[in-house]
């Protein structure tokens, strides 16, 4: 599985109430959810996103709130998937739940700059830096992982292994 898209950078401790403020939390269609992603950090998020982007965040990305929202909101803005120097659990596995790839690489905040095209292979774990020309290595993700994000999420993976039998 491999993603490719241009970074968009944010710092450390960013909350599921700046990636989906709570007032939105009343909306049920994933797309009006969309409008909404990052607004508490940058309200024109939405139409970057569009473009299909890669967020790069700081430590503890999608801290506070384990709202499930906050991963599909940012998945149907455009988002091909979320690197950051370390992650909230809840969200980490939230993210995975709604087929959003996410990964931990500490020091990926310094190697990639806002706007560097990024190309991220899950599979093999690497990181290649196509604004740079350089490639870092991250940790390789599960199989049991790649399998629920190859078929969209948890669910999706649920239907389709209950299809099987």
């Amino acid at each position: 599985m491999k993603v490719t898209g241009n970074a968009i950078k944010f710092g450390d401790n960013v909350d599921t109430d700046v990636i989906l403020p709570g007032k939105y939390l009343v909306l049920i269609d994933p797309r009006e959810l969309a409008k909404h992603a990052m607004e508490g950090l940058d309200p024109a998020f939405p139409e970057k996103a569009k473009k299909g982007v890669i967020v790069v965040g700081g430590k503890n990305f999608g801290c506070g709130s384990s709202r499930e929202q906050a991963p599909l909101a940012l998945k149907h803005a455009g988002v091909q998937c979320v690197l950051a120097e370390s992650f909230a659990r809840i969200f980490f596995r939230n993210a995975i739940n709604i087929g959003l790839p996410v990964s931990e690489h500490k020091g990926i905040s310094a190697a990639v700059n806002n706007g560097d095209k990024l190309t991220v292979d899950f599979e093999t774990g690497t990181i290649q830096n196509l604004s740079k020309r350089q490639s870092l290595q991250v940790a390789k993700l599960p199989p049991f992982i790649l399998e629920i994000l190859s078929d969209g999420g948890l669910m999706e993976n649920l239907r389709r292994r209950l299809n099987k039998k």
